[in-house]
């Protein structure tokens, strides 16, 4: 399964609502999870594997390239229902966007309300990593990427590394290629 690049249309789409009944969305979703952990993320959406519904995979377990630590959570049709406390920013990168990380500003925690594999109901909490990472993946499911997650000034210079990136050879899963930064 690859991996959907920016500037692609399909990542600029909001996606449709999952069909809870629909058997081939936990073969989709497995197949996202291994891309996921093939390129070394902590979330995927499904428009970023070229699929136009509200399926997200993540998982921000610091143990999680070992593979019998693996537990990724699927969300169905997430919605966040509530964000929580000053904003905060801090570099992002994106699976869809290699090469780099950009400065967003995010609340540190969010509240969201999704379906499971089963069709069965939940509440996710997260803050830290994974309240940054599920609202990084619920954007892309409402066409908005990490240049638009950014601010003007950060978006100018984050278009142009992007373009350096791709240039030097980025591929899913590189965070920065920039010869002035560490990397992550």
């Amino acid at each position: 399964m690859d991996i959907i690049l920016s500037p692609d249309p399909l990542l600029r789409q909001v996606c449709e609502p999952c069909d809870l009944n629909d058997k081939s969305l936990k073969r989709l979703a497995k197949k996202m999870a291994q891309a996921m952990y093939k390129n070394n993320g902590v979330g995927l959406a499904a428009p970023q594997v070229g699929v136009l519904k509200r399926l997200i995979v993540v998982d921000c377990d610091p143990e999680h390239e070992v593979s019998e630590t693996q537990s990724p959570i699927y969300l169905l049709n997430p919605v966040i229902v509530d964000l929580e406390g000053e904003g905060v920013s801090e570099d992002e990168g994106c699976l869809s966007c290699p090469g780099i990380s950009v400065p967003v500003t995010r609340q540190p925690f969010v509240r969201v309300r999704y379906f499971d594999l089963d069709g069965e109901e939940w509440i996710l909490e997260g803050d830290g990593l994974l309240g940054r990472c599920l609202q990084h993946e619920i954007d892309h499911l409402n066409g908005k990427t990490l240049f638009e997650s950014c601010d003007p000034p950060a978006r100018l210079a984050a278009l142009r590394d992007y373009e350096e990136a791709l240039a030097r050879g980025a591929k899913p899963g590189d965070m920065s290629l920039n010869p002035h930064e560490g990397s992550e």
